[in-house]
């Protein structure tokens, strides 16, 4: 089934009547929003309602986490990007993704919503409209107020009898802190002191969690007593969503008082992080003064052992850390206390925006794909970095915001690039090399989108400004984008002489610069355009070899696709589709959307040129699907339209329409997730 759903990072105990009331609403509702306070458990219900084998739909089951979102205006691109649109188009994105989802059958989660109720109202009620067949499951300490919407509240785990819920949950912790506290539990008269326990603690999970972990050093008489003197202060008769509010907030200051001086410390400067981040981050950004560098990995793990802070293990990425979100807004109300917001704002977006130097620097080499996915990682926390140098440091941010070019570029986050490039070149000045390569990244996008009038003005301008430089590596990256802003269109002639050779050695620079290899690549494709394949595939050749040099995959795989279309145009069909499955093989590994959907027709027509009509028409309907999530099919370019009817009409004239069609359509059927 496709879907991105998270790994359950710990064990799920009770709500079983919850989860079967919740099923049978997820099959007849169309949107239905967990309330409930902080800490009771709204996201984790909701995981594991979104997992159960009932709610599988045809195109599958995505979970959007909103908690790290602090720019209303990105919400769209957050939900487009989490379901696998990465679209391409200059139109607005809540259009594009509406009609996206238009033919689709699938359950959407939003989860932690209640600090964007308003867009989340907005963009839901849209989605629902536009698509019959979406069920939108939502987690939010308040409801979202959109028409058709049924609340469901998420109360706090049972705590009466010896075998409560609550009392299940606590167990099941304490064991996993002190697996010595077993025998506590088996006694009834001190399995009546955890029961009491719980009750006191309103059956909150979070704060049953919080507990669990103190068993590590505690006894049960020993949390008793230190409850009562700590939750008289609650013993009034408040309305019990205000009480249970206050006795998670008391419960989570009494974990923070309980920690040693240098844990709430770093409880504290932790709180700017939005969603998870590497000990590597934690040791940059929050240490300073009595928290050395050497001495936060081994203070973080103290906080994890006290469940303040969740770490799990992600392929790629290594050890992440993730403070959830009640617990992030006490220690960001500690860090106010402390005076220290700003600063430790400052070091956060300045360690990524050194994280964004050295992924440019690392992208065209042998790491790239490392890059790739620690970069997709971070994606929450440079978004918080970027916010935070607009507007505070405009230089930096435009710096960082070009930097990022292959972010916006090559892992398909066009429309959010666009916007942060737009702001960083507004807010900071005009000469320089921040400002040159800001403006080509954003002329990057500007192809994406097919706005190439625009791109070629940019180009210009990007010429102009590394001329005044004497920088022949952005003269060649300006060339790129405007050789690119005439190919595309149906004027390859003209893209040769701005790319080909000849415009290559007048420019000079570095033959392993991104600005050599992209006009390389350009100057290739021209080539096949103009039907000169043999000196195509030379092209492409040398493209290819001085990629693999660099240990390289993006740029490598396109050199593939121009191979793959050079053997095509000379009748070695095999070549062809031997090459552009090396091509999408790179491709995939990447999560190059584009690039993918490029292959699947070139594939298409290798393959009908073969005979193989079905294969062919299979490939299509799902080049057809992937062209969906880009936005734009064939980008509008002559030739890439070209290519794809070729094949088409040979798949045609091999199995008739009718045969065509069905191939087609169960191709289109394949997952893009």
């Amino acid at each position: 089934m496709p879907g991105n759903l998270p790994p359950e990072t710990a064990s799920f105990v009770g709500r079983d009547g919850e989860l079967a009331r919740l099923a049978s609403l997820l099959r007849d509702r169309r949107l239905v929003t967990l309330t409930g306070v902080g800490g009771v458990g709204k996201s984790r219900l909701a995981l594991r309602a979104a997992a159960d084998r009932l709610q599988a739909r045809p195109d599958g089951v995505w979970w959007v986490e909103l908690s790290p979102l602090r720019d209303p205006d990105l919400l769209t691109a957050t939900v487009a990007h989490a379901v696998g649109l990465a679209d391409h188009s200059p139109h607005p994105l809540d259009e594009e993704l509406c009609a996206w989802m238009a033919d689709k059958e699938l359950l959407l989660v939003l989860d932690t919503c209640e600090h964007l109720v308003p867009e989340v109202r907005h963009l839901v009620g849209e989605l629902l409209q536009s698509a019959p067949g979406l069920t939108v499951l939502a987690t939010s300490r308040e409801r979202l107020g959109t028409p058709g919407e049924l609340v469901f509240e998420v109360r706090p785990l049972p705590t009466d009898g010896p075998d409560s819920e609550a009392l299940a949950l606590f167990r099941t912790r304490a064991l996993a802190a002190a697996p010595d506290s077993a025998a506590a539990f088996a006694d009834p008269d001190r399995a009546r002191i955890a029961a009491e326990v719980c009750r006191r603690l309103d059956g909150i999970p979070l704060a049953l969690e919080l507990a669990g972990a103190r068993m590590r050093r505690w006894t049960l008489e020993q949390m008793a007593r230190r409850l009562d003197a700590r939750f008289e202060v609650l013993t009034d008769g408040r309305p019990a969503a205000g009480h249970r509010h206050r006795t998670l907030r008391t419960a989570i200051g009494w974990s923070h008082e309980l920690c040693e001086p240098l844990e709430r410390l770093l409880w504290a400067r932790l709180s700017v992080f939005s969603g998870d981040f590497d000990v590597a981050a934690a040791r940059a950004v929050c240490s300073g003064g009595p928290l050395p560098a050497a001495r936060v990995e081994r203070v973080l793990e103290g906080l994890v052992a006290k469940s303040v802070v969740r770490r799990s293990e992600e392929r790629g990425a290594g050890a992440r850390y993730r403070i959830l979100d009640t617990i992030r807004e006490f220690g960001h109300d500690w860090l106010t206390e402390l005076g220290e917001v700003r600063g430790v704002a400052d070091r956060h977006a300045h360690w990524y925006a050194a994280l964004a130097g050295a992924a440019d620097q690392g992208w065209l080499g042998p790491a790239q794909v490392d890059w790739y996915r620690r970069m997709s990682a971070e994606h929450a926390q440079v978004r918080t970095a970027l916010e935070h140098l607009l507007g505070t440091d405009p230089a930096a941010a435009l710096e960082m915001a070009g930097a990022l070019w292959f972010l916006w570029f090559a892992c398909g986050h066009v429309h959010e690039g666009r916007a942060f490039l737009e702001r960083a070149l507004a807010g900071a000045p005009s000469p320089g090399p921040a400002h040159t390569q800001g403006l080509w990244a954003l002329g990057l996008t500007l192809l994406l989108q097919g706005e190439m009038d625009t791109a070629g003005k940019v180009g210009a301008e990007c010429t102009r400004a590394a001329a005044a430089l004497a920088d022949p590596e952005r003269e060649l990256r300006a060339a790129y984008l405007r050789a690119v802003s005439v190919m595309m269109p149906g004027d390859p002639a003209r893209a040769l002489s701005l790319a080909g050779p000849r415009a290559r050695a007048g420019h000079g620079g570095r033959p392993s610069g991104a600005g050599w290899l992209l006009c390389r690549l350009a100057g290739a494709y021209a080539l096949c355009d103009l039907g000169r394949f043999e000196e195509a595939a030379r092209e492409a050749e040398a493209l290819r070899a001085a990629c693999a040099e660099l240990g390289e995959r993006w740029l490598r795989a396109y050199a593939d696709y121009v191979l793959a279309v050079s053997a095509l145009g000379l009748g070695r069909n095999d070549e062809a589709a031997r090459h552009v499955r090396a091509m999408l093989s790179g491709k995939r590994l990447l999560g190059d959307r584009f690039g993918i959907a490029l292959g699947l027709d070139l594939l298409a027509a290798a393959v009908a040129a073969l005979g193989d009509g079905e294969l062919a028409a299979r490939l299509l309907g799902t080049g057809h699907a992937w062209w969906r999530t880009v936005g734009r099919p064939q980008m509008g370019s002559p030739s890439l339209t070209a290519l794809r009817d070729r094949g088409e009409r040979q798949a045609r004239a091999a199995i008739g329409d009718a045969a065509y069609e069905s191939a087609f359509l169960g191709g289109a059927a394949a997952s893009t997730g």
